[in-house]
């Protein structure tokens, strides 16, 4: 019966998230950002309920880190423009932002489930990483 709810969230999740990408989101990305919405989903045993709650204020944060994350590549890539600009200062809004949204994903899912998000986040990405470098090793 668990593993049904699960199923069903993941499939609830993923649809819902199909629903609401944009017109210009890649076939590929769409794939793996679901992927990584069952991820999390079934690492950190995120109920229906929760799930309703905890994934809009996920696409906050993952849309407000991407932005971070973009800048800071820009400034990466135009460094001898802005010879003053300090690529601290994006790793420390990256941390601010974990920090509040940690707190917000709090009230949804718990504490200890809101900490383990940032780990279980960074487990798929490096599943993805390894994914990626055993098909440009074939």
């Amino acid at each position: 019966m668990i593993r049904l709810n699960q199923i069903l969230l993941t499939l609830f999740v993923s649809c819902s998230m199909l629903l609401t990408a944009t017109a210009q989101s890649d076939d590929r990305f769409e794939k793996i950002e679901n992927q990584k919405i069952a991820y999390i989903t079934k690492h950190l045993n995120i109920t229906t309920s929760e799930a309703q709650r905890f994934f809009p204020l996920y696409n906050q944060y993952s849309k407000s880190m991407q932005n971070i994350k973009s800048a800071k590549s820009n400034l990466r890539s135009h460094q001898h423009e802005h010879q003053n600009s300090d690529m601290i200062e994006f790793d420390s809004k990256e941390v601010e932002l974990k920090k509040q949204y940690r707190n917000k994903f709090a009230e949804v899912i718990g504490a200890a489930r809101a900490s383990q998000f940032f780990m279980v986040e960074q487990e798929f990405k490096d599943m993805l990483y390894r994914e990626w470098q055993s098909r440009q090793n074939r």
